[in-house]
């Protein structure tokens, strides 16, 4: 199991210019993303290809889906907010959109509450 480091300040700066439409959530050290597929299927196709990613790091998200729509919230838990394993999921959530042919979508409902 991936040992938990949080993020310097340094590698906050680095994973916002590498990963713009992840969203900070207000309130929370967190970070939110939307993603929409082209139906149902394609959505859960996605979440069933990063679950396996989260599992292979033992950090799950937080995430929910209605129809085609997927919304991603990720914190650590175990350190009180981001760390080295949000950064590297959120690379393997954004190769796999990509990959999947998703649309990323800035934020989501959880950072229309963020700052």
């Amino acid at each position: 199991m991936p040992h938990a480091t949080p993020l310097t300040n340094e590698q906050r700066a680095e994973l916002g210019q590498d990963h713009p439409h992840w969203t900070a959530v207000e309130g929370r050290d967190a970070l939110s993303c939307r993603f929409t597929g082209t139906n149902f299927i394609h959505a859960w196709g996605f979440m069933s290809a990063v679950a396996l990613e989260a599992e292979k790091l033992n950090h799950h998200p937080e995430w929910s889906n209605v129809y085609k729509t997927v919304d991603i919230t990720l914190t650590t838990h175990d350190t009180g907010g981001l760390s080295d394993l949000d950064q590297r999921l959120i690379a393997k959530i954004d190769a796999l959109a990509d990959r999947l042919g998703l649309t990323i979508v800035s934020g989501g409902p959880a950072a229309g509450q963020g700052g």
